[in-house]
Formats: C-alpha cells, structure tokens, sequence
C-alpha cells in the first residue's frame, strides 16, 4: 500500500463487506475449515467515519489453521497473504496485546486483496484470529464504542485526517497506524476494556456477518 488517504464515508462500503463475507465463508466452507465467526471491523464499518478505503475483515478460528491451506482456499478470490511493507510492520503475524489484557493467543494471519481504485472500496484487508484473542475483542468493542459516540468518532476522523497529512510522503501505512496507539489507549480507558472475558482468557463474543 502508498500512503494513507482518508476519503469521506461510503454508505456503501457495510454491503460491500459483506459481499465478501459470504464469499470467504463459502470458500472456507467448501476447503473444510473451521470457522467461528466474520465481522466487519476497522473505520470503514463506523457510519460517518472518514477513512482509508479498504475493508477490514476479522475471521475467527477456533485455532489458527494451517497458512498453505488458507492461502488455497482464497486462491479462488485472489486474496493473498500479506508479508508487511517492513520487517517489523504492525499486526502482519502477530497483534500487539492492548494494555491490561491477556497476552496469549495473538498469532494471527493476515491477507490482502487490491480492488478496482475507482470503485467503493479500493481493498480487502481479511484479519483471521483466533476466537479467544483478546485482541479480537478489543476491534469489536472499539468500532461499537465509535458507533455509539459520535464525539469520540469526530475526533478518531481529525486524528486520522492529521496522521494522513504528516504521513503524506509514506511508502505504506506503518508509522500511521503506529501514531494511533494514544488514541487507543484513551479509548480503551474510556471504554472500560478489557472486559472480565477479554482478560480471562475466556471466549469472545459471538459474531455474526
């Protein structure tokens, strides 16, 4: 990916996400892998939120299953495993545990898929997670903290829209997304997060498409 830029929001992005929800469903359906649940995730699934316009999309696993045959059983939708622009680029293998939570069960996958870039959605960014990954729950709790506070969502678009201006001349999104963490942290205060299952190590939330 170049730089970030935040376009406004497109009422259209909810359907499109789910679009390729069902299509990942099936293709895990049809290559016998277990799945626990999709979810729309990140600023694109925030009615009224700026963002970059690429679908975030968490999977959940019961447990992590094998890359080669996740990776041939998107072959079909041509979503590839993504590698990261640097060595040590966020959230590509592994999620940074959030504060206060649990750290076990943050491997991850990551895959990506570049879209039309005249279309709604210029990508596909799919997060498969484990079920119990505190992190998991954290994206959850933060997209419905932002639906349910349009103040804080304002002031996530500002961050946002300043971080994509001092990021202008980036060759991919990794000191953008790493400027965010203040902002998390005062969000993850604010939200009362973790919750007792988040630091548990207990099951997250069930999760429909």
């Amino acid at each position: 990916m170049a730089a970030p830029e935040i376009v406004p929001y497109d009422p259209v992005w909810p359907s499109v996400a789910s679009r390729w929800i069902r299509w990942i469903r099936e293709a895990f359906a049809q290559a016998g892998i277990p799945v626990a649940g999709f979810e729309h995730i990140g600023s694109t699934a925030v009615p009224g939120l700026a963002a970059k316009a690429y679908l975030d999309l968490q999977l959940l696993v019961p447990v992590i299953p094998d890359e080669a045959a996740v990776s041939a059983a998107l072959g079909s939708l041509r979503i590839e495993r993504a590698r990261g622009s640097r060595p040590d680029s966020p959230g590509v293998d592994v999620d940074t545990p959030r504060p206060g939570s649990d750290a076990r069960h943050h491997e991850k996958l990551l895959y990506f898929r570049e879209l039309d870039p005249t279309g709604p959605a210029q990508g596909v960014i799919l997060h498969v997670r484990r079920a119990d990954s505190p992190f998991a729950d954290f994206v959850i709790a933060f997209r419905d903290w932002l639906r349910a506070d349009p103040a804080a969502r304002d002031e996530y678009e500002r961050l946002k829209r300043k971080l994509a201006e001092d990021n202008a001349a980036a060759a991919d999104h990794d000191d953008y997304t790493r400027a965010k963490s203040v902002f998390m942290d005062r969000a993850q205060a604010a939200m009362g997060w973790p919750r007792a299952s988040a630091t548990s190590g207990g099951s997250a939330p069930s999760l429909e498409g």
